[in-house]
């Protein structure tokens, strides 16, 4: 395994690590000691398995640690937005006080680059289901059709490609835990593997037209979608509505309820800053979530 270090003053605006990977925004990341979502600090290692490679990365003082079977910055770079400016996106955005108490309790948080088929995988599971549910699923994917990779005298799994998720049958997947989201898993990995539709293909869009283009997968409403544009595709102005973003709309801007998921999302989007919405709405989402 290859190690090394990304200075922190490499970092503009820093890294706060667990906010980024247990936030909600990425379910491909595990901790070694298996706590994730539980609330407990880490300093220890995370990992995942990326174009094939295994990436651990755990942070320290004088910024972020890693071992890879390969270089890890670049991966590192894209998959946690390292290159982002946080404190221009932060400018940019709106002087709220619910955001700015957002930004104080996690600053350093870093919107995800996911992959694609993983990212819509995720989030077809996540439908009705709390975070540490979601992410037992993408385990259980992963160890049950992913290709297993030995590093450093561990095995480690990466996510399962379209074709052997296409081959799984229903009764599989419900009995790793996925419900009623199973045949949707199933059918969605199949358009994938058949060539009939990529969810990368959605970053050339512009990004409302990108969001409907991702609902002909099964399973995929508009929220699911907008998590993808976000999480995965680089559109950094989307703004999922899931139940805590419509929380905070009806408590904090109820006038930016118009009824409609398209003219509610343009509304919050225009009122959390436009360009940067989405990392607006990604602070608000943790800061909501964990503060109950």
């Amino acid at each position: 395994m290859e190690r090394g270090t990304i200075p922190a003053g490499d970092l503009p605006g820093g890294i706060d690590l667990q906010a980024t990977v247990e936030s909600g925004q990425s379910y491909c990341w595990f901790r070694d000691d298996g706590r994730m979502y539980e609330g407990a600090p880490a300093d220890g290692w995370y990992w995942t398995v990326a174009d094939g490679e295994v990436l651990r990365v755990r942070q320290v003082d004088d910024g972020l640690a890693w071992e890879s079977t390969t270089d890890a910055v670049p991966l590192l770079t894209r998959l946690h937005r390292l290159d982002d400016d946080l404190p221009a996106i932060r400018t940019a955005t709106p002087a709220d006080p619910h955001l700015q108490s957002a930004y104080d309790a996690y600053w350093g948080m870093r919107l995800v680059a996911d992959p694609p088929f993983r990212s819509l995988i995720s989030f077809i599971c996540s439908a009705q289901m709390r975070v540490e549910r979601i992410h037992a699923m993408q385990v259980a994917l992963a160890e049950a059709y992913g290709e297993p990779i030995q590093a450093g005298g561990e095995t480690y799994h990466a996510f399962p490609t379209p074709d052997r998720l296409a081959a799984a049958t229903e009764a599989e997947l419900r009995d790793l835990g996925l419900g009623y989201r199973a045949p949707y898993v199933v059918e969605t990995a199949r358009m994938v593997a058949d060539g009939e539709a990529d969810p990368a293909e959605a970053a050339e869009l512009p990004y409302e037209e990108a969001r409907e283009w991702l609902t002909r997968f099964v399973g995929v409403g508009q929220k699911v979608a907008d998590c993808v544009c976000l999480f995965s595709l680089g559109f950094l102005q989307a703004v999922p509505l899931d139940t805590w973003i419509r929380t905070a709309i009806a408590e904090y801007y109820p006038d930016c309820d118009r009824g409609s998921y398209a003219e509610t999302s343009r509304a919050i989007r225009e009122r959390l800053g436009g360009e940067y919405a989405g990392y607006a709405q990604t602070y608000l989402f943790h800061y909501l979530r964990t503060r109950e």
